[in-house]
Formats: structure tokens, sequence, C-alpha cells
């Protein structure tokens, strides 16, 4: 099948479409003319309007990353650091809990051969 008469018929088809709508149009040509003129304004206008926010969008985006390579590492030498301290602070009682609980083992060892055994019932 050739595509070229496919196209031919769609490129005819457009145009007599197109020229149906304008010929019955309840506007003149010149209003159409005026009305076209003010749609493709605004649309630039838009246009014009989301490029300047794309840009602002880009710095902003640009700020943030070159802010957060410099916050980042001190943010993390900050908490190694405090990481360190904690652990420092926290190596005494650390050892002194593990002394308790080994004499609180060691002293329910010594109750438990105290206490007498429960004999079994016999049947």
């Amino acid at each position: 099948m050739k595509l070229a008469p496919l196209f031919y018929g769609l490129a005819t088809g457009l145009l007599v479409g197109a020229s149906t709508v304008l010929m019955t149009t309840p506007k003149s040509g010149m209003e159409v003319r005026s009305s076209f003129k003010a749609s493709s304004n605004d649309f630039r206008d838009k246009l014009s309007d989301i490029k300047l926010q794309l840009a602002s969008v880009k710095n902003s985006i640009n700020n943030l990353t070159n802010s957060s390579k410099e916050v980042i590492p001190s943010t993390i030498e900050d908490l190694k650091s405090s990481i360190a301290q904690w652990k420092n602070e926290t190596a005494p009682l650390q050892t002194q809990l593990q002394a308790e609980i080994s004499s609180i083992q060691e002293a329910m060892a010594e109750l438990e051969k105290k206490l007498p055994k429960k004999q079994e019932a016999t049947v």
C-alpha cells in the first residue's frame, strides 16, 4: 500500500475542514485574526512566565545543592563526634551495669543452691 495518496487525502481533508470552519464562524475575518493574535500573545506571555519560573527553580536547586555540599559534611562530622562523646560518657556506666548483672546472676545461683529442691510426686 502506498502512503502518498493517504497523506494527500489527509492534507486535502484538513484544508477543506479548516476553510469550512473559518467560513461558517459567526465572527468576521478581522475578528478571527484578532482573536488568534490575542490567543497567541497570551500563549507567548504564559510561555515566558513558565520559562522565568523554571529558571527560578533551577537557581533554587543549584543554591540548595551548593549549600548542601557545605552543610552535610560538617553535620556528619558533628554527628560522629557526638557519638564518640556519648560512647565515652556511657562506657563507665556500661561496665558498672555489667558488674551488677554479674553479681545478680551469682546471687541467683547461690539462692538456687540453697533452696530445697521440690520432690517429684511418685505415682
